[in-house]
Order: C-alpha cells, then sequence, then structure tokens
C-alpha cells in the first residue's frame, strides 16, 4: 500500500469539519452548569464571548502554521518542527490514547443515551452499550472508503446540526415571550453575583473551553486538501467564527426563554426551553443532540487518525500506519487503530463523565504549546514562506496561551486527579519514544 493520500477536501468542506468537530454535546449540556456557577444573565453570556475569543484568537494563531506546513497531520507537524520529534510524538500519543479516542467513546454514549429517550427507553437500557460499539464500528467503516465519502458525510451532519440550532436561537430570539425576564427580574437569583466571583468564573469557563475546542481538526486534514496553504487557516478561522456567533446566539435564546434559576437547575436546558413552546420540544432535542454527536463522532473518526499516519510516515510511529490503501486512498491501519482503542475505553471507563475528565487538561495543554510554536517559528524561521500572518502578533497568540495556561493551571489546583492520569499517560508514551521508537527512527 505506497498509495499517496487524495487532494479532494474544499474550502466548505474543511470549515464543516471545523465547524461539526466542536458542535458535539458541548452547547446543549454545559448551559446548565454555568448558570448556576455565576447566577446572573450577563456573566454567562460574557463567558461565551470570552470562550469565543479564546477559539478565535487560537485559530488565528494556529492559522499561520498551518500555511506554513500544508502537509498531513496538523498539529503535531507544528510541534515537532518546532521543539522535535520527542514533542510531537508525545502529543500524538495522548491524542490516540486519550483526546480523540476518549472524544469518540463520549460522543458515542450521549449520542446512544439520547436515542434511548427518543424512542422511549430508560436511561441505562442494556442495549446502549451495544449501540454505541455498533456505532464507532460504522462510523470508522465509513471514513475507511475515501475521504470524499466523509466530507459528504460531515457536510450533511454539520448542516443539519446548524439548522438545528438556527431552531433553538430563532425560537429564542422571534417567539419567546416576557415570561423569562419577569422571574429573572423578580429573582435574587439573577441579581445575586456568587461569592466568590473569580473562583465562580473558573468553575464556569470550563464548560465554555469544553464546549468551544476543535475548530482545528481541519489542520489534520491538510494533505487531502485542495490549495491548503490557503483553505486550512481560513477554515480554522471561519469554524471558529461561526461557532462562536453560534454559541453565543445559542445562549441568548436559552435566556430569553427560561429564568437563569431554571436554566441553573436543568441538565438538559435546550429541550426544556423548546418545552416551554411545543409539546414535543424534549423530542426534537433529542433528536438534535443525537444527530449532533453522531456528526461529531463521524469527523473525529476521519480527521485524528491522519496525526497517526503522518507520524509513522516520518518513522516515529509504528510503520504499519503509515500506508494507505490503493483504492481507497485513506489511512486505513490508522483509522483501524484509533476505532479499537476507541472501544477499550468505551468498554472499560465506562461513563461519559469519566471519559470527558480523561480527555480535557491534556487537550488544553496540546492546544498551549501549539499556540506557543508561533514565537518559536517567528524567532527561528523569519523568512519562511507564509500564505498568512497572525494579525496583531504578538497579542493574538499571547492571549490563546494565556487563556490555555489558566485553564491548565486552575485544573492543577482544583482536580489534580484528573490532570494527573493524562501525565501518567503522556509520560507512557515519553518513554515508548525515547526506548522504542527513537531507536527506529
Amino acid at each position: 500500500m505506497s498509495a499517496e493520500l487524495r487532494r479532494s477536501l474544499t474550502l466548505y468542506g474543511l470549515v464543516m469539519i471545523a465547524v461539526g468537530s466542536t458542535i458535539g454535546s458541548g452547547i446543549f449540556r454545559t448551559p446548565g452548569g454555568i448558570a448556576a456557577h455565576v447566577h446572573l444573565p450577563e456573566y454567562v453570556i460574557a463567558l461565551w464571548v470570552l470562550g469565543g475569543i479564546a477559539a478565535l484568537t487560537g485559530a488565528l494563531t494556529f492559522a499561520e502554521m498551518g500555511s506554513m506546513f500544508p502537509g498531513a497531520g496538523g498539529l503535531y507537524v507544528y510541534l515537532r518542527e518546532a521543539y522535535g520529534d520527542a514533542v510531537g510524538f508525545v502529543y500524538g500519543w495522548f491524542i490516540l490514547f486519550i483526546s480523540t479516542s476518549g472524544s469518540i467513546a463520549a460522543l458515542s454514549l450521549v449520542c446512544v443515551e439520547h436515542l434511548m429517550y427518543l424512542f422511549g427507553f430508560g436511561r441505562d437500557h442494556p442495549l446502549e452499550l451495544p449501540i454505541a460499539v455498533g456505532m464507532i464500528v460504522f462510523l470508522s467503516v465509513v471514513n475507511l472508503f475515501g475521504v470524499k465519502i466523509g466530507e459528504w458525510f460531515t457536510n450533511l451532519f454539520t448542516g443539519a446540526k446548524l439548522l438545528g440550532l438556527a431552531v433553538i436561537i430563532g425560537a429564542g430570539l422571534f417567539f419567546a415571550g416576557p415570561e423569562a425576564a419577569r422571574a429573572n427580574a423578580a429573582s435574587d437569583f439573577a441579581h445575586s453575583p456568587p461569592a466568590n466571583l473569580w473562583s465562580a468564573f473558573a468553575l464556569a469557563f470550563v464548560g465554555v473551553l469544553w464546549s468551544i475546542g476543535g475548530w482545528h481538526h481541519a489542520s489534520y486534514m491538510a494533505g487531502e486538501a485542495q490549495n491548503p496553504q490557503r483553505n486550512v487557516p481560513r477554515a480554522m478561522v471561519l469554524g471558529a467564527l461561526i461557532v462562536t456567533l453560534v454559541y453565543v446566539l445559542a445562549n441568548v435564546a436559552y435566556m430569553r426563554l427560561l429564568p437563569v434559576e431554571q436554566i441553573a437547575q436543568s441538565k438538559t436546558v435546550a429541550a426544556d426551553a423548546l418545552n416551554n413552546l411545543v409539546p414535543w420540544g424534549g423530542a426534537l432535542m433529542a433528536f438534535l443532540i443525537a444527530l449532533s454527536t453522531f456528526g461529531t463522532t463521524g469527523i473525529y473518526c476521519m480527521t485524528a487518525p491522519r496525526i497517526y499516519f503522518a507520524m509513522a510516515r516520518d518513522g516515529i510511529f509504528f510503520k504499519k500506519l503509515a500506508e494507505v490503501h490503493p483504492r481507497w486512498r485513506t489511512p486505513v491501519n490508522a483509522i483501524l487503530a484509533q476505532s479499537v482503542w476507541s472501544l477499550v475505553l468505551l468498554l472499560f471507563w465506562g461513563t461519559f463523565e469519566s471519559l470527558i475528565e480523561y480527555v480535557t487538561f491534556m487537550d488544553w495543554v496540546g492546544l498551549m504549546l501549539v499556540g506557543s510554536t508561533i514565537f518559536v517559528f517567528r524567532r527561528k524561521r523569519p523568512d519562511a514562506q507564509r500564505g498568512y500572518r497572525t494579525i496583531l502578533y504578538p497579542f493574538t497568540p499571547l492571549l490563546f496561551v494565556g487563556i490555555s495556561l489558566w485553564f491548565i493551571v486552575f485544573t492543577l489546583v482544583e482536580n489534580p486527579v484528573r490532570a494527573m492520569a493524562g501525565m501518567c499517560v503522556a509520560a507512557v508514551g515519553l518513554g515508548a519514544y525515547w526506548f522504542y521508537f527513537k531507536k527506529k527512527a
């Protein structure tokens, strides 16, 4: 299998990957917890705006590296070129063993839970796990048969989830009655800032950061993109802009449909909001969330294997993962390896909450490191060809790195168990590199 990847992804397809990788279950699950921490509606909206700033500054920063390195692998390539093979390897290692595989397992559980609700089954139904397993296998197989099929799949499901969110936004902006505003005006909760505002903002922002990650997945597909020097940076920036706009408007809609105190007590904010307008709102939202998580899982099955492919091609990972199918022109072994490990995490880790705790911390460690590479390249490669240069440099990357670093430090202080689990897996990866893969390179 010595074929090359096929460059067939359009700009539209890359934007749909950036958007679809980000909009999964977060916008439907986290608003209640955020409101519970900060109380005031304006604080809730401010946090989502700040999350959008984090996404946009990250996309603007990563876009410069995307224009410099248009091959397959995305963020792994940026780290390897800036800091060497060991750092690049460890990033790819935890993407496989923590980040993407864990996200696939978690998203499959959310999807199946809402399918069970939609068809009238209770929680913890015995069919949940077998269906989640079948979903991961199916989506992995779909992505074996060519990136164009994966692009069509992504376009379909991302377009559908955006349409569904447009329904929520339209309902909130144009059909909401005055009841929520009157309830907020009369509520002590909506006018009482939390006692420790800084701590409350920090705790709430964890949910925001978890929800806005994913736009960088467009960079993983650079090796199969048309005109990648131009289209990959544009896709990341456009994806971050679209997600920010949708998330802020969705939360404004929630606030217009429900009192903030009710939002704070809800784990199904979107369903509760639509139930205020129509009796079938809960069923509609169960369908929308199932659709959203199904589509996001499919995108993750497609994008991250390009990292393992690039690592193996560079000689620092299992060489079988560098093989491309001669007919389908996809990294079939890399896709299958990720699928197998996702199933392992699904079967042995167990719950959505524990999987997300396993994923989030190391995700943002990696994003912070990638954001810092721009300073290395500006110093070491000032004359390198760049199809795009980050605007407001160095302020833009400093803001992104600062936000990421704050989250990392906060997690280390407040939830060291979550942080240490990811760091232990990364340490095992570093050991594997030095004692096995470095000798093979």
